[in-house]
Order: C-alpha cells, then structure tokens, then sequence
C-alpha cells in the first residue's frame, strides 16, 4: 500500500510544504496533495493542489474523505488531528507534535482552555511566527514518521 502525504494547506509555513514535496519525490512517493480554500504556492513542482469550496472545514472534510490507514497528514488544526486519529490516520502539525491516542485529549482541552480565556480577553492571541527551531522540530518528526510508515 502506498503512502499518501496530505497537507491541510491554508495555514502551512513554506518552509515545511518545500520540506516535505523535496522529500516525497526524495523517497520516491506520489505527488504531495495539497489542500486549501485558496491556491498556495511551494518552490517544488512534485505536489497536486486542490482548491476546496470557501466553507468551512471544507479542506478537513476533503482530506478525511480521501485519506487512507497508511497516508501522512500534516495540519495545525487539532480538532482535525481529532478526527483524523478516529480513522487511525497518521497526523502531525508544523511544529513536530506526533498526534497520538495519548495526547490528543490534552491538547483538545489546551485548545479550548486557551480559546475561553481568549474569549473572555484574559489572554492575547498572537502570532509566534515560525523560526527554524520549530521547523526542525517538524523536520525531526516528519523523517520518523514518514520512515515508520514506509516501513509498515
């Protein structure tokens, strides 16, 4: 069974989709899909891109839909992540968080503790940026998996 590497595209750095279409056609695999509600760009031409509908969780659906047990998904979103392990899909975010059965509860209820303080404007949402030290975290965690996966 082939390995497919999805990638929920609207919120991924560059620097991570250059990363990971340069090792797809490195390890020999089908084309990186990308997918988003807008187009996005990659330095490398080895990935499909698929513009889904402006709706929301349109991209999430689509890749739930055609993803498979021993595909690769790399997404931020972590109620996604959520559904993808559901489906015992593969998922890792941007930074080199490994979506596992043991941490995808903590990480929900981070998620929505964070998200009521910021409703009640008790914490400020910014924006970390992305530097290399996230990416080579990414970096690290994207050669474990995708070796782990091949070697089903």
């Amino acid at each position: 069974m082939q390995t497919q590497i999805w990638i929920d595209a609207d919120s991924c750095p560059l620097m991570v989709r250059n990363h990971t279409v340069k090792q797809a056609k490195a390890l020999g695999l089908s084309p990186v899909q990308f997918v988003a509600n807008k187009s996005v760009a990659c330095d490398f031409e080895h990935f499909k891109m698929t513009v889904c509908e402006q709706k929301k969780d349109a991209a999430d659906d689509y890749i739930l839909e055609h993803a498979g047990a021993n595909d690769l998904v790399i997404t931020r979103d972590i109620v996604f992540a959520s559904r993808l392990l559901e489906k015992e899909i593969t998922c890792i975010n941007d930074r080199g968080t490994i979506f596992n059965k043991e941490n995808i509860k903590t990480l929900l209820s981070n998620r929505d503790f964070d998200l009521q303080l910021a409703q009640m404007g008790l914490s400020k949402h910014f924006n970390e940026g992305y530097d290399k030290k996230k990416f080579a975290g990414f970096a690290n965690s994207f050669d474990k998996v995708i070796h782990q996966l091949l070697n089903k």
